[in-house]
């Protein structure tokens, strides 16, 4: 392939989902959750996914409208898990060794992986065309020299052979505009033992299996915000494991990403991050100042736990304070129409550059009981005209540019508990969720879903005269 391969366009966000988990600060053998790996998107033989609660499959299904002759690009991308077995001089397994002050470990690496196909639409109309997975044991070995040149060890790794395929079929959509619904389902087939444990089951498995489709005339359809035509037929198609968006650049509509993690269309990297974190649950700047603040001991474990670990501190270590700038406090612009802002009953900024302001100057805004003007449990805001505050009854109706995952909640009936007001002027519904079993533990401890007041409607009940 080359630079210019389409493909590789969405390319740095799928090394995102890649490599998502795949080795969590503090970056050492040691911490304890790295005890547990490899979570997001994992495939294992059939003959452990009962046992291990972990599917053998996954499904992606969504519409196209290709051009006639159009050619999809597919491209299966996943980690393989490398055993790295450590030895002594005499071939004897160690869990550790030193060398000139340098500690050597045993763990399990990954090795990206890959299959590409390149099939005509044409040919998969009503019938399923199938795509091998094959990649073979492998094993390597690597000397552990002293400074001297004496021998003192070796690192040992292997890799078991992975067996698979992928089934990729395409039906008609009924009605007049030439749509297909196109399915792919990527299937591990590979072979393990009856009562192997999880370590050893996860180096037959694909880890973080995700696809990469392109169409080279034609269009795909966004799963999330679909035409209106199009929504029945988006309603019947079925992705278990995995989610597909439009991918590229925003506004383009021949890549999608099928990913094991929800996104939202047109996922991109912020351009301030300066290197690959492998966790997502942190904000840049957060987590480098922490990695940085290891001690010695500390960084030299996580350079001999992991490559990519040695590699990330090496990037953090060169990192610069104008660096560390560019992490702190980015706001991008945003702001909606003033119809729009009309439509929400007024509330918000009607540009990017009109913030209101939302207490009096010199009111110190982080301190709710230093400024009366806003209350949670008493506020209103306006949904479909009408007022609502704590304990008005809400229905969940997210739509377009809402949160990937908020939209499986469409249609559910939610109290609200209370109405906040930001800094930005933005104003956001927290709910709870009526048949939610655990709704009274959450509230317990504060935990709320929030919402727009655009992604609320008033229940009928409510909204009579």
């Amino acid at each position: 392939m080359t630079a210019a391969d389409p493909l590789d366009a969405v390319a740095a966000v799928a090394d995102a989902v890649l490599f998502e988990g795949y080795l969590l600060y503090p970056y050492r053998a040691s911490a304890q959750k790295n005890a547990l790996r490899w979570q997001f998107g994992v495939l294992v033989p059939p003959a452990a996914a009962e046992r291990l609660a972990e599917p053998a499959r996954n499904r992606t299904e969504l519409l196209l409208e290709p051009r006639s002759g159009a050619t999809l690009r597919l491209r299966l991308r996943f980690l393989q898990v490398q055993q790295r077995a450590l030895v002594g001089r005499d071939g004897a397994p160690l869990d550790e060794l030193t060398v000139d002050g340098t500690p050597h470990l045993a763990w399990d690496e990954a090795l990206p992986r890959r299959v590409d196909a390149t099939l005509r639409l044409d040919e998969l109309r009503d019938r399923t065309t199938s795509v091998p997975i094959a990649v073979p044991a492998a094993e390597t070995r690597e000397p552990i020299p002293d400074a001297a040149g004496t021998v003192r060890g070796a690192y040992v790794r292997t890799t078991r052979a992975l067996t698979g395929h992928v089934l990729v079929s395409a039906v008609p959509v009924p009605g007049p505009y030439g749509a297909l619904r196109l399915r792919v389902e990527v299937v591990n087939d590979a072979s393990v033992g009856a009562d192997e444990p999880r370590e050893e089951v996860l180096r037959a498995s694909l880890i973080s299996a995700h696809t990469v489709l392109g169409l080279d005339a034609g269009s795909f359809l966004s799963s999330a915000d679909p035409p209106e035509w199009a929504r029945p037929a988006v309603a019947e198609c079925v992705n278990a494991h995995s989610w597909p968006v439009l991918a590229g650049p925003e506004g383009s509509s021949r890549l999608v990403l099928a990913s094991p993690i929800i996104l939202d269309d047109h996922p991109q990297l912020a351009p301030e991050s300066p290197t690959d974190l492998f966790d997502g649950t942190e904000n840049d700047e957060i987590l480098s100042l922490r990695t940085l603040a290891l001690t010695d001991d500390e960084k030299r474990e996580a350079r001999a736990t992991d490559p990519r670990a040695a590699g990330l501190l090496d990037a953090l270590d060169a990192m610069g304070p104008a660096m560390f700038e560019r992490l702190h406090g980015t706001v991008r612009p945003g702001g909606r129409a003033p119809d729009e802002d009309a439509e929400r009953g007024g509330v918000g900024p009607t540009s990017s550059d009109a913030i209101p302001t939302l207490v009096t100057p010199g009111t110190p805004w982080w301190d709710p009981a230093a400024d009366a003007s806003v209350d949670p449990d008493t506020d209103t805001t306006v949904v479909d005209g009408r007022p609502v505050s704590r304990g008005s009854a809400v229905v969940l109706v997210p739509g377009a540019g809402s949160d990937a995952q908020d939209t499986f909640l469409r249609g559910v009936a939610a109290t609200v508990q209370a109405v906040l007001h930001d800094v930005d002027g933005q104003t956001h519904v927290a709910v709870s969720i009526d048949d939610d079993p655990g709704a009274d533990l959450q509230a317990a401890h504060g935990r709320y879903r929030y919402f727009r007041p655009d992604e609320l409607a008033v229940p009928c009940r409510e909204s009579a005269p």
